[in-house]
């Protein structure tokens, strides 16, 4: 914790200062990703638990994974694995997100305008994503929706739509394939 205080505390200011803004958050976000090790693990838990809503000290967030949002919730006994891309999110207690996982924050940053240009991103379009306990995410999956307690999410699997509690559900889009028992 003492290592990464003086850069949560740019964080911190940029947030006092400006607070739609999060240029200094993901400089530093970027930088701990990268960190190689035991050593970047646990600096990016520091990091993190420093700036973010909130982040347990006893998660596991992997080489190369970067949080794009300080809006993130991450509960006890989360493992995130190598190179996620996590928006704004609230990760329930002992959620499992595989490799290359990307969560955005919901599905609608960009709108068109009158002209039917694309607009850019708005902060204020940001939903938090709710990744309820006891989730498993696998490889490579993106997630734009909400996902039910205890369910399982395919690898590969596009989540624009709400996923109810204890169920698998895989595919472009992800649809529910069964129940879990």
């Amino acid at each position: 914790m003492v290592l990464v205080f003086p850069c949560a505390f740019t964080v911190w200011i940029e947030k006092y200062l400006a607070q739609s803004k999060e240029t200094i958050f993901a400089f530093w976000a970027h930088f701990f990703a990268v960190l190689p090790g035991l050593p970047g693990v646990f600096l990016r838990r520091a990091f993190y638990r420093l700036v973010l809503d909130k982040c347990s000290l006893s998660c596991y967030i992997g080489f190369g994974s970067v949080f794009t949002h300080r809006q993130v919730i991450v509960e006890d006994n989360v493992s995130i694995g190598l190179y996620a891309v996590i928006g704004s999110a609230n990760i329930g207690k002992n959620c499992e997100i595989a490799s290359r996982v990307s969560i955005v924050s919901g599905k609608t940053q960009h709108l068109k305008d009158k002209d039917g240009q694309w607009t850019p991103f708005d902060q204020s379009r940001i939903k938090q994503v709710i990744i309820s306990p006891n989730v498993w995410i696998g490889e490579g999956a993106i997630v734009m929706a909400d996902i039910g307690e205890g369910s399982l999410i395919g690898a590969g699997a596009v989540v624009t739509r709400e996923i109810p509690s204890n169920m698998v559900a895989a595919g472009n889009p992800a649809k529910v394939l069964r129940a879990l028992s």
